[in-house]
């Protein structure tokens, strides 16, 4: 794996040490591995707006995606960044940019 991961919550850049860089990395990898139609990540840009729609674009295609789908990689990921240090507490997680890049 090792690609180079950055994370913004509510257009924030959040700072990821190694560790936090790998799990978030491996978990996403893992969630695409288990969709539909998607292969290796090159360049993956992944969002949570602020109504809660997630949207996935895997190398240059967006990845369609079902309510169920949704719902899981919202929580998981909503799970993984809303205690890492720098996402403020009190106002939570409005909006999410994740990318990886290898």
């Amino acid at each position: 794996m090792s690609g180079q991961v950055s994370l913004s919550v509510n257009e924030v850049p959040i700072k990821l040490d190694f560790f936090v860089s790998g799990y978030i990395e491996k978990v996403i990898g893992g969630i695409l591995a288990s969709l539909r139609d998607t292969g290796e990540i090159d360049r993956l840009v992944l969002s949570i707006d602020n109504e809660g729609q997630v949207a996935i674009n895997l190398n240059g295609a967006d990845v369609p995606l079902k309510h169920f789908p949704i719902e899981i990689i919202r929580s998981t990921v909503l799970g993984m960044v809303s205690t890492l240090k720098g996402v403020d507490q009190a106002s939570g997680v409005n909006t999410l940019e994740l990318s990886i890049e290898r």
